[in-house]
């Protein structure tokens, strides 16, 4: 058996194209217990829920993506802070607040989606019915001018 090449740039380095580079090491702050939260609408423009974890450039990047408020969008925000809550639950399983948001937000979802599949139909190609066949989705669609309007 062939032993693996060694590294030449030793120990405590890592290779770059040319040259040697000390080897990094992360740090990930732990969040405290029941962070202040943005509105859903802001944590979807802005990338996180939480204002601590907002990246330096996500606040220029704030007014140039302005979501419009349809039905469609409500519901990506909604999602958004789901999965942010389950990030969050994933270290903090004690917070008993955020996991009661995180399931009042799920239900919120289910219901939203239920009001937003009778308006504008369904929103995935598994959610049809055999009485609608394969059509799932007629013009326009949600993101087409005129569309989920």
């Amino acid at each position: 058996m062939e032993k693996p090449e060694m590294n030449s740039c030793g120990q405590n380095a890592g290779s770059l194209p040319g040259q040697c580079a000390p080897l990094a090491f992360p740090y990930v702050p732990m969040q405290e217990q029941n962070p202040p939260r943005y509105e859903n609408p802001v944590a979807l423009q802005t990338g996180t829920l939480f204002p601590g974890l907002n990246l330096p450039f996500k606040a220029a990047m704030t007014d140039k993506l302005k979501t419009p408020n349809t039905a469609m969008a409500e519901l990506m925000a909604l999602d958004f802070a789901i999965d942010e809550l389950g990030l969050y639950l994933t270290t903090h399983p004690k917070d008993q607040e955020v996991l009661n948001l995180y399931w009042s937000y799920i239900k919120l979802s289910q219901e939203g989606r239920k009001r937003y599949q009778k308006m504008y139909g369904p929103l995935l190609q598994t959610d049809i019915t055999e009485d609608d066949g394969y059509i799932w989705l007629n013009d326009p669609w949600p993101w087409d001018e005129g569309g989920n309007s």
